[in-house]
């Protein structure tokens, strides 16, 4: 399976993935799920919001237990960052019936669409439209650099984009949610065990900050004359780190947007996008305070107008203690060993859902901690690893 997904989407320069919402790479991700779940004789369908399911099991008799994860990626992103969640969710499937297990509750695998937001600038598109935490409205409204909008690139990729919205019933028939993700992180790497439970993710989200100047010659305009929103976008960049440092909190402004984007013109127009994440919302709240305090002053300082914009936003999640609880006792049952929890800054499917339904996850080891990025690695023996608890968390889910 992980061959057969490595080549999708993947850029010969940088070798890293492109595989965007509902693009053409997007497209063969979604054909390969199809055809793992038909090969094992498991139901496929795809929901009002575009998310994919293969069943095992009727979806009607409720308290299903759910596992996956999404397929798409970052621009330029690793190969693990989604798939790997997906690839373990077949393989431990594969795995519980080797064993001949007995389902006693239905059983899906999942991939949530447009989970990283590269295209329309939203993270976890799927999951929120699904949760009820983006509107039908709020959805129309997203576009990508090209212009396009959401319902047209749906459109486009052949799916019906008049039934998108919030999917109450579908959520009702699920019992627990288990999604399964390397960690994006070294906290594994450094207490030595291949496998984690998360405890909560991080409230964190995206601005939006627009610098407003005047364009000009960048060869004739005296420097005393101008006003270059760069320098003001710059000055905010580096506050955004002096205020994550001091707060022990994350910010990173990792998208830039310049018009006229000329070598030789002082810009009319910087637009940058913060992305901050904290362990909890007072301090998020004063790191991004300060991000925009400080970008205000520079501003003022340099003759620029600044809107602040709050794109997205998700508060910290504590997933379900009942069920955090019982992947330990799962995990430990044979070994006795205590299975690390931790928690993460990363936004994931399984936080989105957590307000409608019990979810939980599980880290695989990633020894560098890098991800988002081509370098982005997990070995083998901890990919199986991982697999080999998903089996267990599943069979004692969903099994006699």
């Amino acid at each position: 399976m992980w061959a057969e997904l490595l080549p999708i989407g993947r850029h010969p320069d940088s070798g890293g993935y492109r595989r965007y919402a509902w693009s053409g790479a997007d497209g063969e991700c979604r054909a390969w799920f199809e055809e793992q779940a038909v090969a094992r004789g498991l139901a496929h369908e795809v929901d009002r919001n575009g998310n994919q399911w293969a069943w095992l099991g009727d979806p009607a008799a409720g308290d299903a237990v759910v596992t996956g994860s999404h397929l798409d990626s970052v621009p330029d992103g690793g190969a693990f960052d989604g798939p790997l969640g997906v690839v373990s969710s077949f393989a431990a499937l594969d795995e519980l019936r080797a064993r001949g297990a007995r389902f006693t509750k239905p059983l899906a695998i999942v991939n949530f669409g447009d989970e990283e937001g590269a295209r329309f600038g939203l993270a976890c598109v799927g999951s929120r439209l699904t949760a009820g935490h983006l509107t039908v409205e709020q959805a129309h409204r997203l576009t990508d650099a090209d212009g396009v909008t959401l319902p047209r690139a749906m459109e486009a990729a052949g799916y019906d984009p008049g039934a998108i919205g919030a999917d109450p019933e579908r959520l009702a028939r699920i019992g627990a949610f288990v999604e399964l993700h390397v960690e994006q992180g070294r906290a594994l790497d450094l207490s030595g065990d291949r496998v984690g439970i998360a405890s909560a993710i991080w409230p964190h989200g995206r601005w939006r900050f627009d610098f407003r100047g005047e364009a000009n010659h960048a060869g004739t305009t005296r420097l005393v004359d101008r006003r270059d929103p760069m320098l003001s976008y710059a000055e905010t960049v580096l506050a955004a780190r002096r205020e994550a440092e001091l707060a022990g909190a994350v910010a990173t402004f990792g998208k830039i947007s310049v018009e006229p984007n000329g070598v030789n013109a002082i810009p009319s127009l910087v637009r940058g996008w913060l992305d901050s994440r904290a362990a909890d919302q007072a301090t998020l709240d004063t790191v991004v305070g300060g991000v925009e305090k400080a970008a205000r002053e520079y501003a003022d300082a340099h003759g620029i107008d600044l809107d602040v914009v709050r794109e997205s936003f998700t508060p910290v999640v504590e997933f379900d203690h009942a069920l955090r609880d019982e992947l330990g006792r799962l995990l430990g049952k044979d070994t006795g060993l205590t299975v690390p929890v931790l928690g993460t800054g990363a936004g994931h499917d399984a936080g989105i859902l957590s307000g409608r339904i019990p979810t939980a996850m599980l880290f695989v080891r990633n020894p560098t901690g890098v991800s988002h990025s081509p370098a982005e690695h997990a070995a083998e023996d901890d990919c199986l690893a991982g697999v080999r608890a998903l089996a267990e968390v599943l069979e004692g889910l969903a099994c006699t």
